[in-house]
Order: C-alpha cells, then sequence, then structure tokens
C-alpha cells in the first residue's frame, strides 16, 4: 500500500471515529484493567453486564480480594472462561494490593506481568487509562491490515 493510500485510509477512519475509545464501561484504570481481562473473547455488552454487579460491590483490587473467588466467580458466570478469568483476577488483585498499593501499573512490562494480561489487553489499558500512543491488536485487526497492506507481518507483535 502506498503512503498516499495510507493516509486516504487513515483519513477515512479519523473521520468516522474522530475520538475512538472502548465500549466497555469503567470509572478507573482498576476497572478497565479487570473488564479487559474477562473481555478476552467475549463480548463488551455481557462484560458490561457483569461488571455492573461486579463494580455495586467491590471495584477495587483489596474489595475483589476481600470478595473471594466464589463470590467473584458467581459475579462472572456470565462470560466465557469465567473460571480462569476469576483466578487471573484474584492473583492480579493480589498483585496490584503487594507491589503497585492497590493501582494498576503504567508500563506495558509491568501490566503484561499481570495473571490474564497480555498486549493487547496492555495496550488497551496504557491507551485507554493513560493516554499513551498504543493499538491494541488482536486477531481481527490483525488480519484486516494484513489483507489491505497497512501493516504486513506474521504475528501481532
Amino acid at each position: 500500500v502506498s503512503p498516499k493510500k495510507v493516509n486516504q485510509i487513515y483519513r477515512i477512519l479519523a473521520d468516522s471515529t474522530p475520538t475512538p475509545t472502548t465500549e466497555l464501561r469503567y470509572s478507573s484504570s482498576f476497572e478497565l484493567l479487570v473488564a479487559v481481562i474477562l473481555s478476552a473473547q467475549a463480548t463488551d455488552v455481557s462484560v458490561n453486564r457483569a461488571t455492573a454487579q461486579l463494580y455495586r460491590v467491590a471495584n477495587t483490587a483489596s474489595g475483589i480480594r476481600k470478595l473471594g473467588l466464589r463470590k467473584l466467580k458467581s459475579h462472572i458466570r456470565t462470560i466465557g472462561l469465567y473460571n480462569t478469568k476469576a483466578t487471573n483476577i484474584i492473583r492480579t488483585c493480589r498483585i496490584l494490593d503487594d507491589k503497585y498499593g492497590g493501582k494498576v501499573p503504567s508500563t506495558r512490562q509491568e501490566l503484561e506481568a499481570l495473571p490474564g494480561v497480555g498486549r493487547k489487553t496492555a495496550n488497551v489499558v496504557l491507551n485507554t487509562a493513560f493516554g499513551q500512543p498504543t493499538i491494541a491488536v488482536d486477531t481481527h485487526i490483525f488480519r484486516v491490515s494484513n489483507r489491505t497492506g497497512l501493516a504486513p507481518g506474521k504475528t501481532v507483535l
């Protein structure tokens, strides 16, 4: 794809969505992190439904730890892979409390070290919560980027 075509595509995207953002509902970087962990192989609608109930009773790392694994699972059971996600969220909350004073770290390396957090989740949190210039690339974005020639590559990394 020529640089001229890339600019044309960029302009079309920028005009159609001038301020892109996530459809996940959150009110803190912690809530965003949990929602993005839950969003893997799930719809934003299902995540928003589950987190609306969850965040009423626990919306901090210590709050979710106090809730415990069993009760956390009951709040997110409508989301696919909820057993694994609940375990990862509890482990992540423990690390956030013990290592970061309950706060969400703002570097890729620190985020990717958290259970259940990969490159895509880290990029969403870095961009949306901390305003860093990152792009979350999932399999769909990767496939379209390759097909159009915008960003050919073998892996999303």
